[in-house]
């Protein structure tokens, strides 16, 4: 917009002895960059939803990741949250009293009561990992990881921490505008509707409807960047605390590591990968070097070998650590950092593997207009996006009369 202004303004005249490159600049001319650079910015913000991939794999990795979790400590399930825990409601009270945590696993000592929470919390896990309603079930979702990590708060590998974290930022996203339940029914009312007349309303309702749209714009998009801060700031901080340390610092923390009973899923592995000492200290000097330097590469080509080397990290924590929980919760967090244009592809490309190998698929569905978010306040969309919107048979395209449709 700054430079359509600065061209805009008639050219001066030149004074006799004073060179056109000494010309004045137009008045606004100064400050028209950083306007440029705040309309961008606000366009960013409010131009169309960011990460909608990306959102929607951390809604399908966190709720499968607690359903898994909960189904495998369902066996134990009495001795970690239930009524007969070492760690008695009585005692979780006290320190809710004193912290201001709650959880709604302590409102009755009925075994009863406790089975209906553990059984509820299952169906929201799976529902919201579907995306079946995902605004209502993103909140259930985070009201029951917070009650059963409130409830056994002693009991954790720090994993649940950031499973915690993402539960109550994904509720201010939309998390269900791809691949889930809900992009299926918009799909099929979609379908149903093509080319009907949609009611025109007046210009109240259209006002309402456009700010309604943009404020669920805003709030998805400084969700996604809380939780990119979020992660940046949990690898910066991590690996600047190893750097402050002696054992890191001369390569055997490790080894030390690997000799800790309480970290040895198999000690035969752990032993045998400890006899390679200038391995281990290089794979220490890597581990810190890459977690400082994450926050520094997301805006290059880097990003992408990093991202490589934390999913190798994560996946060697939780064979060689025994820390499943933590290593998943910090992979699926990683998935943030990946453009929705790398996962517009994955059907593609397999779709591509399993006619390679002779497994015959469906043909793809067509993307109707409503998959595709329009632009508000005038502020074209991104590289991935900014195709129009499909128009029905009926003539009725995304702009109609009624303002732009949006799923959830």
């Amino acid at each position: 917009m700054g430079s359509e202004q600065i061209r805009e303004v008639p050219a001066t005249a030149v004074a006799p002895g004073r060179s056109a490159d000494r010309t004045p600049l137009a008045a606004g001319a100064g400050s028209g960059r950083p306007l440029t650079r705040a309309g961008a910015l606000w366009g960013l913000v409010t131009g169309r939803p960011v990460s909608l991939y990306a959102t929607s794999v951390l809604r399908i990795g966190y709720g499968s990741l607690y359903l898994v979790f909960l189904l495998r400590e369902f066996p134990h399930r009495h001795e970690i949250w239930g009524p007969g825990s070492p760690w008695t409601p009585a005692l979780a009270a006290q320190l809710f009293h004193q912290t201001g945590w709650y959880s709604v696993l302590i409102l009755s000592d009925s075994p009863v009561y406790f089975e209906l929470c553990y059984a509820l919390a299952l169906v929201t896990c799976a529902l919201f990992m579907l995306g079946w309603r995902t605004r209502a079930t993103s909140v259930l979702f985070a009201v029951v990881v917070t009650s059963f990590h409130a409830r056994a708060i002693f009991m954790t590998d720090g994993g649940d921490n950031l499973v915690l974290l993402m539960a109550l930022y994904l509720v201010l996203t939309s998390c269900g505008r791809r691949w889930s339940l809900d992009a299926r029914r918009k799909r099929i009312a979609a379908a149903r509707t093509d080319g009907m007349p949609r009611p025109a309303g007046n210009s109240s309702v259209r006002e309402l409807r456009a700010a309604r749209i943009t404020l669920t714009t805003v709030v998805h998009n400084c969700a996604v960047f809380v939780i990119a801060a979020q992660v940046c700031f949990l690898y910066g901080s991590a690996g600047l605390y190893k750097v402050q340390g002696s054992f890191w610092g001369d390569g055997t923390a490790l080894h030390y590591v690997l000799h800790l009973d309480l970290f040895q899923p198999w000690p035969a592995l752990s032993h045998f990968l400890d006899q390679y000492p200038i391995v281990i200290a290089a794979v220490g000097y890597l581990t810190v070097l890459t977690q400082v330097a994450f926050p520094f590469v997301l805006f290059g080509r880097l990003k992408y070998p990093v991202l490589v080397m934390l999913l190798s990290m994560h996946v060697g924590i939780a064979v060689l650590l025994g820390l499943p929980l933590f290593s998943g919760a910090m992979i699926i967090a990683d998935a943030v950092f990946l453009p929705d244009r790398f996962y517009a592809v994955l059907p593609r490309l397999g779709r591509r593997t399993a006619l390679r190998f002779g497994v015959r698929l469906p043909a793809p569905r067509q993307e109707t207009g409503l998959g595709t978010v329009p632009p508000q306040g005038g502020h074209p969309g991104g590289p991935e996006e900014r195709q129009p919107m499909s128009r029905p048979a009926g003539g009725h395209g995304g702009s109609s009369p009624s303002g732009p449709t949006v799923t959830r």
